[in-house]
């Protein structure tokens, strides 16, 4: 029998769990917890927030500020790092979601204790104290920029027999996530990394050591114009540099000689400029355009 394919059992059978005792196994309607949970969790965002968290993990990871490192798949980024997303993720989701950091699992949802995991694979690590509790399971697809996440009661009869590790972790089996778990979002987009749109070319001469952080600021404005450049990009152009913000504050006149303005979102005004022409840019990002005649902003 294949890993993904376990003879389960359903819900109304028994789980014998060796530390919570038997007891029967719930589907999803029937568990009150889980029907908590969710009740809590219909007034947030999930997909919106669990996004943010997600970039921020990956950007954590990358440390752009003083690797001058912006994808995630590069060869140059140790396994062990896309690995390490997930455990850092654990912490974003938390903040993001105004949780407090508990035991025996990570949190306590609606007074329900849930423990949070993530993977950049197929299947998740679930511990031997979150055998039988609810676990929310995200699968994050780095190539394919896109992750989602279900809210699942980790039977230990649902788990795969023999895989576990010397800490007691074991997979979820598939047919249990499919059947059994309550999805909290679909497919979602990550975010893209403007600098993963550059050519290999473009980008050797935007992250290169010379010229000067203005210099190369300004090529990447131009090679990505009418593209959101968010703060964690200036930083990671301008890696190990002094107040690449403020140098790149000091580009708009250069741009503005091949018709290009620089706003930024910082600015109530600029902002307004950029949704004119349909671009939403958050406080901390961004864009150049070309405006048309008569266009104007006060940065």
């Amino acid at each position: 029998m294949s890993k993904g394919r376990l003879a389960l059992q359903a819900p109304g059978e028994t789980c014998t769990n060796t530390g919570a005792g038997e007891h029967v196994l719930l589907a999803p309607d029937d568990d009150m917890d889980v029907q908590a949970v969710m009740d809590w969790l219909r007034h947030f965002d999930v997909a919106g927030l669990y996004t943010r968290a997600i970039a921020n993990s990956i950007d954590y990871v990358l440390d752009g500020a003083r690797t001058g490192r912006y994808d995630l798949m590069a060869p140059d980024v140790h396994p062990g790092e896309k690995a390490s997303v997930g455990a850092k993720l654990e912490y974003e989701v938390l903040r993001s979601f105004g949780l407090a950091k508990t035991r025996p699992l990570d949190t306590h949802i609606a007074n329900v204790p849930v423990d949070i995991k993530a993977t950049v694979g197929s299947n998740w690590a679930i511990p031997s104290e979150a055998h039988c509790q609810l676990c929310i399971c995200t699968q994050i697809q780095i190539g394919r920029g896109r992750h989602r996440s279900w809210l699942v009661r980790a039977h230990r009869s649902w788990l795969y027999r023999g895989s576990g590790n010397r800490d007691g972790k074991r997979g979820l089996a598939v047919d249990a996530r499919n059947q059994w778990s309550v999805p909290l979002y679909d497919w979602t987009s990550l975010p893209v990394n403007p600098l993963t749109l550059l050519t290999a070319d473009q980008a050797g001469l935007v992250l290169a050591k010379r010229p000067g952080q203005e210099q190369r600021f300004g090529m990447m404005f131009r090679f990505l114009e009418g593209h959101i450049i968010p703060r964690s990009v200036i930083t990671t152009v301008g890696a190990g540099r002094h107040d690449p913000l403020r140098r790149a504050r000091n580009i708009r006149k250069h741009l503005a000689q091949d018709g290009l303005t620089l706003l930024c979102g910082k600015w109530r005004d600029q902002q307004e400029l950029a949704a004119a022409h349909k671009i939403t840019l958050g406080p901390e990002d961004w864009v150049a355009l070309r405006l048309e005649e008569g266009q104007t902003h006060d940065g």
